[in-house]
């Protein structure tokens, strides 16, 4: 399909995103902005900030929207050097919110939630700055106790993606589960009432407006705080296709009725992914 105006980037200004791709190197760390071909990469490293991409860099998952390597004789063990790396490029930033996601790790006995916490605990205990601390975690196979493991650590922020409605799970996130994340969702404000709980979900994969509606329900249900919904972009031809190209006024439709369904915060636009902008978080406290 070909796109239409309103998305098309207009990229300026590169010597900061070099200078940010530069170090991300140095430390040997992936970003999501890499692996994911986020369309925001540039704008993000323009303005000093990635989202760090952990475990590795191969997913044991075969979603069929995701740009993420899948190649599963590739995927290595935990890099424990990485909270590590993690906390001294956050301090090198000087970063006052740093966002960590996370490959889905099928093959591990706790689905690398332990990494995610050595992570956090890491970095609050090296950094200097009073950073925020947002996690994006996958739905470790339904072992809850890792839900609250992570919760015991302390995020600010506790995110886990819905992606799409139920309807097109088995065509676009085969091996997750609908109700699942769900519950994954209202564990976080059963067990940690204070912790701020979001989620986010792709348009333009063929999910019809009712659905979207019933999907912002149960994501009110699960008591979710904040909300990012953004254009699905085909990494290639060999990916999920595009069904629709969504345009700005209906994402601005669909933030107002986030916010009339009691969400605090929806961040709707075509180029708003899970991490874009994450700050906004901060709002709320």
């Amino acid at each position: 399909m070909r796109k239409p105006d309103w998305l098309r980037m207009n990229i300026t200004g590169k010597q900061q995103a070099v200078a940010i791709k530069s170090l991300i190197n140095d430390y040997n760390l992936n970003t999501v902005c890499e692996s994911a071909r986020c369309p925001n990469k540039s704008e993000c490293y323009n303005s000093g900030t990635a989202t760090f991409l952990v475990l590795g860099n191969i997913c044991t998952r075969k979603c069929t929207f995701c740009a993420v390597n899948k190649d599963s004789d590739l995927i290595q063990p935990p890099d424990i050097q990485e909270p590590t790396k993690i906390s001294e490029f956050a301090n090198r930033l000087n970063l006052d919110y740093l966002v960590v996601t996370m490959v889905t790790r099928d093959d591990l006995p706790d689905g690398g939630a332990d990494h995610i916490v050595r992570i956090i605990e890491t970095v609050r205990l090296t950094c200097k700055n009073e950073l925020w601390i947002e996690v994006l975690v996958s739905d470790f196979g339904g072992d809850y106790k890792q839900i609250s493991k992570i919760l015991d650590a302390q995020p600010d922020v506790f995110n886990h993606n819905m992606e799409t409605v139920p309807r097109l799970y088995d065509k676009v996130r085969p091996g997750a589960n609908y109700q699942r994340s769900l519950k994954i969702l209202s564990l976080v404000k059963d067990y940690s009432p204070t912790t701020i709980s979001k989620s986010g979900f792709m348009v333009g994969l063929g999910e019809s407006p009712e659905e979207i509606n019933v999907l912002m329900d149960n994501l009110m249900e699960a008591k979710v705080d904040l909300l990012t919904i953004g254009q699905y972009l085909a990494p290639s031809v060999n990916h999920y296709a595009v069904k629709e190209y969504i345009h700005p006024n209906v994402f601005a439709q669909y933030r107002a009725a986030a916010l009339s369904k009691g969400f605090k915060d929806c961040v709707s636009g075509p180029f708003v992914r899970s991490s874009y902008k994450a700050h906004f978080a901060k709002d709320l406290k």
